[in-house]
């Protein structure tokens, strides 16, 4: 057996529209499994680059959008990358933007892998794979919200992995660095600030979404069974340094 193969498995990732998210899906596809591309947006784009799988509309507005996705057919892995992001000062951010950030991020994410779990854990078997950030080891500025959501994100993987690891779900994480997607392109296309983030990346580039991708592969393959509640920085050696 392949311990790195994904065949016969049905995977779920969320925010697989574009970026890191569809690479995901894509890296999946590529592995065997089946994949379902969830989104709030159609997802016929990564769809098209898995050459097959099926699409699902999720908006994670409703953090409890997924409250009934698990009960009605089986799904082994579960990828939660949906997440948006507000960027204000700390002394002028709004409530509506804190409530926003932290019910997508951190809310829709509790609650997606519990109605998971509560499928999965009867099975004996699972793996949960949640989209950190470095924002989860560091405080940014301007992204009060995000930065508290993606602490979070950290902090609920090692509780779930406490929890249901000894069950057979295994959940961990990724924190993902500078990776070239839509939402970095302004960093990118600035030449300054784009020299000052590679000069602190040992790697020395940017980090591509399949970067991302393959090491969901391995957190969701059977060569990650005895790995729990680990935060995986795949960031080139960001925080390293």
């Amino acid at each position: 057996m392949n311990p790195f193969s994904l065949a016969g498995q049905v995977a779920l990732v969320t925010g697989a529209n574009t970026g890191i998210g569809q690479a995901i899906a894509v890296a999946m596809a590529q592995a065997g499994a089946e994949v379902i591309a969830a989104g709030r947006r159609d997802c016929d784009e990564t769809l098209a680059l898995t050459g097959g799988g099926r699409q699902m509309r999720l908006d994670f507005g409703d953090p409890m959008a997924a409250r009934d996705v698990f009960a009605r057919e089986r799904i082994d892995i579960l990828v939660n990358n949906a997440g948006i992001i507000r960027r204000a000062d700390a002394v002028d951010f709004t409530e509506a933007d804190w409530d926003a950030v932290i019910d997508v991020n951190l809310k829709a994410l509790f609650f997606t892998c519990q109605a998971f779990a509560r499928a999965a854990l009867p099975r004996g078997r699972g793996k949960i794979i949640n989209i950190a950030s470095l924002l989860s080891f560091q405080g940014g500025i301007r992204v009060p919200s995000y930065t508290a959501s993606k602490h979070g994100v950290a902090g609920l993987t090692r509780l779930m992995a406490n929890e249901w690891a000894s069950r057979g779900l295994n959940v961990n994480a990724i924190a993902p660095g500078y990776i070239e997607t839509n939402n970095t392109q302004a960093l990118r296309d600035d030449p300054e600030r784009s020299a000052a983030i590679l000069d602190r990346i040992p790697a020395r580039r940017w980090g591509r979404p399949e970067d991302i991708g393959q090491s969901a592969v391995f957190l969701a393959a059977p060569a990650s069974d005895y790995i729990n509640g680990a935060v995986l920085n795949v960031d080139g050696g960001w925080l390293a340094r």
